[in-house]
């Protein structure tokens, strides 16, 4: 029955998940220690690190390192990636017996309280995200903690959760956080939660010092995009890339130590503004194995959204921002009080607004 109601899909090395993003050697190189130092540290009393980043920030890159590392070390207790295009990831349904699922994997005991859960209660599945988080987890934990000679330290202990506000609504992020803060942070378990989000609505509210958010005094925040400068890593990345697909390539001009020029990474660099997006798409592009590399790192370069243009380089940047502008777009509308009026002509108007004002100047 738990197997049933679980999002496979969301495991860290799910088949779904094929090729996910992830760090180069040598890339974030500070945030991934800092992020292993607080797995580590068992004994700091904050246990719950949130790491919030603009869309393309590297975030579930730095997840799936943070994920594999773990899971290489044997203290990965579970890990969820949530996608808003995945039915299976983008809610809570399927969460909390994901987590369950995974963790009574590395203790046999665990398993069979959890199995005994689920027995006594079978309609646990349509319970609430907090009844379903006790239940599955918490009761089952307290009784493996009430074991003679159970080791609290020798359990498996990083809990990751990814693209948060990739859960459908905001009372539902908010929900799952409110319920981890009262089932996993308030009870004497012994995991050290890692949830990464972009700053929307949930979790920035209760991260928020000024209005006293209710995770605040709980919870280590890192902000990727005030702290850490990815400019030398994308520089870093792009190089390590580029000359990997050239070195394969059937494109002589592609093989030679010329390629690609400093002028292009540079340009590419400043156009990516410190976003791992935008490297890894012009990375995906160029590596198409029908093409030549040469000639596709020239197209990008010199690429400018001109009308009829055939190739579209940032065809996966379009669908990213296509969906943030979408939730925008119903965003407005639901608080819009004077009807007929079109949020993307306003922007579009905002837009050439700026540009004539920029002109003038």
């Amino acid at each position: 029955m738990l197997l049933d109601n679980i999002a496979p899909n969301a495991f860290y090395d799910s088949e779904a998940r094929f090729d996910p993003p992830k760090c180069d050697e040598d890339t974030r190189v500070e945030v991934i220690s800092e992020i292993m130092d607080w797995i580590g540290d068992r004994e700091s009393p904050k246990r719950l690190l949130c790491m919030t980043g603009a869309a393309g920030a590297g975030k579930s890159a730095l997840q799936q390192t943070i994920a594999e590392r773990c899971a290489g070390s044997g203290i990965l207790g579970c890990a969820v990636f949530f996608s808003s295009q995945d039915p299976t990831r983008n809610n809570l349904s399927r969460i909390i017996p994901t987590f369950a699922f995974q963790l009574g994997k590395h203790n046999r005991r665990l398993r069979d309280y959890i199995r005994e859960a689920v027995e006594e209660d079978p309609p646990i599945f349509t319970r609430t995200c907090r009844t379903q988080m006790d239940t599955l987890i918490v009761g089952p934990f307290k009784r493996l903690q009430a074991n003679v000679g159970f080791d609290p330290g020798s359990f498996p202990h990083a809990v990751l959760i990814d693209g948060l506000d990739e859960c459908a609504g905001d009372e539902r992020q908010a929900e799952l956080l409110s319920t981890i803060k009262h089932c996993l942070l308030k009870n004497d378990l012994p995991f050290r939660i890692f949830i990464s989000s972009r700053p929307e609505w949930a979790i920035r509210s209760a991260l928020n010092a000024e209005t006293r958010g209710y995770l605040h005094p709980l919870a280590y925040h890192i902000q990727l995009s005030d702290k850490y400068d990815a400019t030398d890593d994308i520089r870093r990345y792009l190089w390590r890339r580029l000359q990997d697909i050239g070195s394969r390539s059937y494109d002589p001009r592609a093989r030679l130590k010329s390629w690609p020029r400093v002028e292009d990474i540079e340009k590419l660099v400043l156009a990516a503004s410190g976003q791992f997006v935008y490297a890894a798409t012009v990375v995906k592009y160029v590596s198409e194995r029908r093409s030549s590399p040469v000639d596709r790192l020239q197209t990008v370069v010199d690429w400018t959204p001109e009308e009829g243009q055939l190739a579209r380089p940032f065809k996966a940047l379009d669908v990213l921002y296509a969906g943030i502008l979408s939730a925008a777009k119903e965003s407005y509308e639901a608080v819009d009080t004077n009807q007929g009026r079109n949020f993307l002509l306003l922007l579009r108007a905002h837009q050439m607004n700026k540009l004539l004002v920029k002109a003038a100047q």
